[in-house]
């Protein structure tokens, strides 16, 4: 096992590592920017070394330093968390070959999973449903692509396919308008991801989102850890989730999950990784991979028991998987809300410094959150200050103890979004379960009109 790990991220989720860590009798070392001197995670570290200013480009995305801070401090390994350099397959390669672990897949699959063709492809040889579309990337003959259409049925959705996090994709309707949103898709792709590469899928109406949480090793050994939904969302963005997902069956579960496991053994998958889905009338179709630690794996691990990120840690070390699919048994329920530090209907940004922090408690809470009385939320970087999970022995009962811990929780001095999630847990249609990807979206469009 480790004996010290380098943490290249920030936030909650430097936090949420590095006690993984010190359960497990690891040193850690935090990299931070300028801006995160005084982050609580920078306190609690064994070592903490500051890698640049402000702009993530100059510090949390500046791999020479974050090599150089492992070298110095004679870290083993290097968790990379989520967003950042987490999905990043040429840092991994450099963590590597610079002679330190990457707590992660290996470098060829982290590409292949990033480039959303080659990702459907390999899950097609793999046997995991995929949304209709085009086979690979979209040509460039104006008379084949509207073919291409015609075969899928509009409406169509055009994607980059170095995509991601919402961005690159534009939905068509009509043939009229087909060529050009392919023309701006790919000169949009090609500016901000560097790729102009566009493929065509077919645009479901009202799907919603389910993703597979996997663990596998490098020995062939891999489980599913059953699903969740999230498919409460703004621009593409996760407010809430929770798991397991309303009204998905044992059997549909048990399906769905089993082709995604076999595919991390046919894909020589390693570490924790979470195959995201878009569900509609009992069929799941295959969007993306994440190659690495979810913000929502909370509401999993209060369902299953086992801590991902120690398994990931785990696995990095190159031990063996300790569970087997037997071993997985989903119990009760869990809610998760995103703690955003924003006005909570317009969304604008709300930085600045927290003078007053109460979190919330009871029974079945769990806050992860690197905040504090007297933290400045900084400017330069997701707004994101924290989770509040919610478990129950039945959903009802998770819904009731989560409305119970909003009501209670206090952060002054910065506006959040908690107006947002108390109004949400009291929506009949959200009560219910099984709301679409569009429908938060589409409640907000209605409440401005009104």
């Amino acid at each position: 096992m480790f004996e010290k790990i380098l943490i290249a991220n920030r936030g909650e989720i430097a936090l949420r590592i590095q006690r993984a860590c010190r359960e497990m009798g690891i040193k850690t070392v935090v990299v931070h920017s300028e801006a995160d001197r005084e982050a609580k995670y920078v306190k609690l570290a064994d070592e903490s070394v500051c890698i640049g200013p402000a702009p993530s480009a100059k510090s949390y995305l500046h791999v020479p330093a974050i090599i150089a801070a492992a070298e110095v401090t004679d870290a083993q390994a290097i968790h990379p968390g989520y967003g950042f350099l987490s999905e990043n397959a040429d840092f991994a390669e450099r963590v590597e070959e610079s002679g330190f672990v990457f707590i992660g897949p290996r470098p060829d699959t982290i590409r292949q999973m990033g480039d959303k063709v080659a990702a459907k492809n390999a899950m097609i040889e793999a046997g995991v449903p995929c949304v209709p579309g085009s086979e690979g990337a979209l040509p460039d003959d104006g008379e084949e692509i509207i073919r291409i259409a015609a075969r899928i049925g509009y409406p169509v959705i055009i994607k980059a396919a170095g995509g991601g996090g919402g961005r690159g994709m534009r939905v068509v309707h009509t043939e009229a308008a087909l060529l050009n949103a392919v023309d701006m898709t790919r000169t949009e792709a090609g500016a901000a991801f560097g790729n102009p590469t566009v493929y065509m899928e077919k645009y479901l109406q009202l799907p919603r989102h389910i993703e597979i949480q996997v663990l596998a090793d490098e020995y062939g050994n891999a489980i599913y850890l059953g699903e969740r939904d999230c498919s409460m969302q703004r621009r593409h963005q996760k407010i809430i989730e929770e798991a397991p997902a309303p009204g998905i069956t044992d059997e549909e579960r048990q399906r769905i999950g089993e082709a995604c496991a076999e595919a991390c053994r046919r894909i020589g998958y390693r570490g924790a990784g979470t195959f995201e889905f878009l569900y509609e009338n009992g069929e799941f179709y295959f969007i993306e991979m994440n190659t690495r630690v979810q913000v929502e794996h909370p509401v999993t691990e209060m369902i299953t028991g086992i801590d991902i990120v120690q398994e990931q840690i785990r696995i990095a070390a190159g031990e063996k998987l300790r569970y087997t699919q037997d071993d997985v048994k989903l119990s009760g329920h869990a809610i998760e809300c995103r703690i955003n530090a924003e006005d909570p209907f317009t969304f604008v940004p709300s930085p600045g410094k927290i003078d007053g922090y109460h979190p919330a408690g009871g029974p079945g809470i769990r806050i992860d959150s690197h905040i504090y009385q007297g933290y400045t939320v900084p400017p330069n970087y997701d707004s994101m200050v924290g989770k509040v999970i919610a478990y129950g022995d039945t959903r009802d009962q998770a819904l009731a103890r989560m409305r119970i811990a909003l009501s209670e929780m206090a952060i002054s001095g910065i506006k959040t979004n908690i107006p947002l999630h108390q109004e949400l847990l009291l929506d009949s249609a959200f009560i219910r379960g099984g709301t679409s990807i569009h429908y938060l979206e589409e409640r907000l469009a209605q409440k401005k009109e009104h």
